[in-house]
């Protein structure tokens, strides 16, 4: 019988989740652990802090302050001395649209695990209406589905292994609506959520959950207005830009979320602007990733430097960051490049929005290389 078959596998989950949580409890005394050559370091985890740096620092440009903040919370994750009764850390990026914060997580996902989908990802704007807080906390008894206790969770990527946290993002977290946001108190302060029906719990005490919101960009736009910012240097000449950063995202979570919610969050961190002369740098990286498409054509890209300068200036837009510059590769580059794998002819005749025509220089050794020229 289906009922019956569900209850004996819930039955056998509980007996599963009840032994994890007896192996934290005694995480101190009977572990299994990994132990490091160089410094005698016994931890269950065993992933590679220093691939994780690279491939950060790789992929995620114009944001130093901010990655050495998680490389220093990924140090205790690794080094296995959280509490046990919490998640591994709980992590907010606050900040503007496009400047990396969901590209980190993706990253660091891709890092641990070889995969950028190796996390569970849940988009926050599509749980705004109050009666969609079911989706995420199951059905509540007596409605359709409470016996079930099924939600949008992903529970072995919340759940990770023994050896590998999960990794678990919350995005746009501020578009979510007020039940949603007081369900996740319990997951910040014990790591745990029961789902409304009580047949079903969640832990998320062996996951790193990220949360990313875009609350004060506005606030940060006019921090950076030359005039205020001379004003804020007379009234606090000891506090740095980011540190006023830090003041006005904070005041604007506490404006839209509960103090208590705020307080249970491990880590606020305020990303940048990218700055413009980091431009070029994430031209490579998109380009990169371009690469990363194209093998399956045997086929690698080479630009110019000529292209490269032009894509860094066309492609930037403080307000949009990185997805601007996206934009500008696509309609600029992805598309004469499109026609010549298609045609299998050089585009030396297409022309870009700016005038300038894309020419073939040259393809061997299965490289194509593009450039621009008036």
């Amino acid at each position: 019988m289906p009922f019956l078959t569900d209850r004996l596998h819930e039955t056998e989950r509980r007996q599963l989740l009840d032994s994890a949580l007896a192996d934290e409890n005694a995480r101190s005394t009977d572990i299994t652990p990994s132990t490091s050559a160089e410094t005698g370091l016994r931890s269950r985890f065993t992933f590679d802090l220093d691939q994780v740096e690279a491939e950060l620092r790789g992929a995620i440009i114009g944001q130093d302050e901010s990655l050495e903040q998680l490389l220093e919370i990924l140090k205790v994750v690794r080094a296995d001395i959280g509490d046990p009764r919490k998640p591994l850390a709980t992590i907010l990026f606050c900040g503007p649209t496009g400047v990396g914060k969901t590209e980190t997580v993706r990253t660091l996902a891709r890092a641990i695990y070889g995969d950028a989908d190796a996390f569970c990802r849940i988009d926050m704007n599509t749980l705004s209406q109050e009666h969609y807080a079911a989706a995420l906390t199951g059905a509540p008894p007596g409605y359709v589905g409470s016996k079930e206790g099924t939600t949008i969770l992903d529970q072995e990527k919340i759940e990770g292994s023994r050896s590998l946290p999960g990794i678990v993002l919350f995005d746009e977290l501020e578009k979510a609506s007020n039940g949603v946001v007081l369900a996740l108190m319990n997951v910040f302060d014990n790591g745990l959520l029961t789902v409304a029906s009580g047949e079903r719990t969640y832990s998320f005490r062996n996951a790193l959950v990220f949360m990313s919101s875009n609350l004060g960009a506005r606030e940060l736009m006019a921090l950076d207005d030359p005039r205020r910012g001379l004003v804020r240097r007379l009234l606090s000449p000891g506090k740095s830009r980011r540190e006023h950063a830090h003041e006005v995202v904070m005041k604007c979570l506490l404006d839209r979320f509960p103090p208590e919610m705020v307080n249970r969050i491990d880590h606020v961190d305020t990303f940048n602007w990218i700055p413009k002369d980091k431009m070029p740098a994430l031209v490579d990286v998109e380009i990169e990733r371009l690469n990363r498409r194209l093998r399956k054509h045997e086929l690698a890209l080479d630009i110019g430097r000529a292209l490269r300068d032009y894509l860094a200036a066309e492609g930037y837009d403080k307000q949009f960051g990185a997805r601007g510059l996206r934009r500008s590769i696509r309609r600029n580059l992805e598309f004469p490049l499109a026609g010549f794998l298609l045609d299998g002819r050089p585009p030396t005749d297409v022309r870009s929005d700016s005038g300038l025509s894309v020419i073939l220089a040259d393809r061997r050794d299965g490289t194509v290389r593009f450039d621009y020229s008036e």
